[in-house]
C-alpha cells in the first residue's frame, strides 16, 4: 500500500555523549547550527540565523559545491532541554512539514536525541531526509565532542 504525502514520516535517533542542556542549546545557537547543519560532510558549509522563541523564525543556508540550499522554518514549541518543534521549509520537503526533536537524559552526560519529521513529497524525499538528519546528528556529536 502506497502512503500519501501526509502519512510519510521518519524518525532518527542518536545517543550523544554530552549533557542534555548543551545538546539542546546547540539547536538554538546560530554559530553551533552552522557547525553541524552540514549533511554533506566537512566540504559543506552552512550559515544560520534565528529568533529562538515560539513563533520566531530561523534560516539555515547550506552550501554544497558552490550551490546554496536554503532552509527555514518557524519555531512551534521550545520546551527548554526537552523538546523543540518547528516547521521545515526546504526545496526537498513539503511546506507544511514539521520536525519535532526530543532530548532525553539517559544518564548524566548522555543524551538521546530523537528527531521525527512528517510530510514529504515522496518516499525518495523522505529517505533523503533520513540520510541528511542522520548525518546532521553525527555532525552534532562531533561538534559537541
Amino acid at each position: 500500500m502506497v502512503k500519501t504525502l501526509n502519512e510519510l514520516e521518519l524518525t532518527v535517533s542518536r545517543k550523544i555523549p554530552a549533557p542534555r542542556q548543551k545538546v539542546f542549546d546547540a539547536w538554538l545557537s546560530p554559530s553551533m547550527l552552522a557547525k553541524f547543519m552540514r549533511p554533506g560532510g566537512k566540504d559543506m558549509t552552512a550559515k544560520a540565523s534565528n529568533d529562538p522563541v515560539k513563533g520566531g523564525r530561523f534560516s539555515i543556508v547550506m552550501t554544497d559545491d558552490g550551490k546554496e540550499i536554503p532552509h527555514a522554518g518557524t519555531y512551534l514549541e521550545i520546551d527548554p532541554h526537552s523538546r523543540l518543534a518547528f516547521t521545515w521549509e526546504s526545496p526537498h520537503s513539503c511546506d507544511d512539514s514539521v520536525v519535532t526533536i526530543d532530548f532525553a537524559e539517559l544518564e548524566p552526560g548522555i543524551t538521546e536525541v530523537t528527531l521525527h519529521q512528517v510530510k514529504f513529497h515522496s518516499e525518495q524525499a523522505r529517505d533523503g531526509h533520513r540520510g541528511g538528519w542522520t548525518a546532521i546528528l553525527e555532525a552534532l556529536e562531533d561538534t559537541l565532542g
